[in-house]
């Protein structure tokens, strides 16, 4: 009964893929968002797609608002907090849970269980954002709870 519990409350297994590739985001800055996903064969959480260092947040929006199925990413977000200055930007990582509304019910109840055991193997997120729907994931969705 206990272990039934422990898996219903933490979810699946994170790989050391994913701090790795996060890891590789955040000090070396090469990554400019990571998307994750939960390989049910496996019962772990791994490592999707990577963006380069020339894509960006409407890239992975892109991709995000194609697909159906229930995912994680990271997002490398370069914004100007302080616009009225010639400041440089400041980069913030935000965390975005995909669950589309069109997503079968178990991988929605698997993705909301197995999603603090892949943020607190993210070390350095300072903000989430959870979408159901393109627009609740917008630019100036993400920009606006970076301020």
């Amino acid at each position: 009964m206990a272990m039934a519990f422990k898996m219903a409350t933490e979810g699946m297994k994170v790989r050391d893929e994913c701090k790795s590739w996060f890891m590789e985001m955040k000090w070396k800055r090469v990554h400019r968002y990571i998307v994750f996903k939960i390989d049910e064969g496996s019962k772990a959480v791994i490592v999707d797609k990577v963006g380069g260092p020339g894509e960006g947040y409407h890239h992975l929006a892109g991709v995000a608002g194609r697909t159906t199925t229930a995912e994680y990413a990271v997002l490398d977000l370069r914004i100007s907090v302080h616009a009225y200055r010639n400041w440089p930007q400041e980069q913030d990582r935000c965390f975005i849970s995909w669950s589309p509304t069109k997503s079968r019910i178990r991988a929605k109840i698997l993705y909301a269980t197995s999603k603090q055991g892949l943020r607190r193997v993210l070390d350095g997120v300072h903000y989430e954002v959870q979408a159901t729907d393109p627009t609740e994931m917008g630019y100036d969705v993400i920009t606006e709870r970076a301020k």
